[in-house]
């Protein structure tokens, strides 16, 4: 899938650079992460059903890696979507820091409506072609059988406010690759859209976005590269 995100992010035009800093008294500092591989993505088929497949071998070894990439426990939250993938990548976290995974169903893989069960590597023809219209601007468009761009984001939205909420200011999100790269490229103020075609989300990539759900985003840091 994220090869056909690559290809299909092609026509785009790249925007603006990330800014590093420190979050101002009020801002939320969060770490999206994407899950590790899960038996859907080693099928090579769009998986985007609830709960969904679950962690390989590798993808297990993978959230192990994020556990220790994580190991400070530097966060208030570890937050998870309602797929088993993500819950499964947060648990080595949530183990050594100690903090429980919070489901927030928000945070879930766009849905990939009459799409779903097809080749991943058609998704950008396919799937996609809908997101990629969301970043251009066109909310409207939809994914046949499946949602808009302004039901995409404000499901993404009310998760990130529950969140808010809940009182976290440094949280941790386990989350999926189309979701976490859409919701970048729709929400900052500041987006790079080069990235989706020169540094796409592998599993276990990061994003970090500071600011809050009524007064914006903005793009701290993209890395593509799965955490080791």
């Amino acid at each position: 899938m994220i090869g056909a995100i690559v290809a299909a992010a092609a026509i785009l035009i790249a925007g603006g650079g990330t800014a590093v800093a420190e979050p101002h008294a009020g801002e939320m500092f969060l770490t999206f992460i994407r899950h590790g591989e899960s038996a859907g993505n080693a099928s090579g088929l769009i998986d985007t059903s609830t709960p969904g497949p679950e962690l390989t071998d590798k993808g297990w070894a993978q959230a192990e890696a994020v556990a220790g990439y994580l190991a400070d426990c530097k966060f208030d939250g570890i937050y998870a979507s309602k797929m088993i993938r993500t819950q499964q990548t947060a648990k080595p976290t949530s183990d050594r820091c100690r903090q429980p995974v919070t489901v927030e169903p928000g945070l879930h893989e766009i849905e990939a409506g009459i799409y779903e069960g097809q080749p991943e590597h058609d998704a950008g023809r396919t799937y996609f072609e809908a997101p990629l219209q969301w970043i251009q601007g066109n909310r409207d468009a939809r994914i046949p059988g499946s949602i808009n761009g302004h039901e995409f984001k404000q499901r993404m939205d009310d998760s990130l406010r529950d969140i808010q909420n809940r009182g976290s200011k440094r949280a941790t999100i386990f989350s999926h690759g189309g979701a976490i790269m859409i919701w970048t490229a729709m929400s900052v103020s500041n987006p790079d859209l080069s990235k989706l075609q020169n540094d796409p989300l592998q599993n276990t990539a990061r994003v970090v976005v500071k600011g809050t759900p009524d007064k914006g985003w903005k793009l701290v840091s993209w890395d593509g590269s799965p955490t080791t």
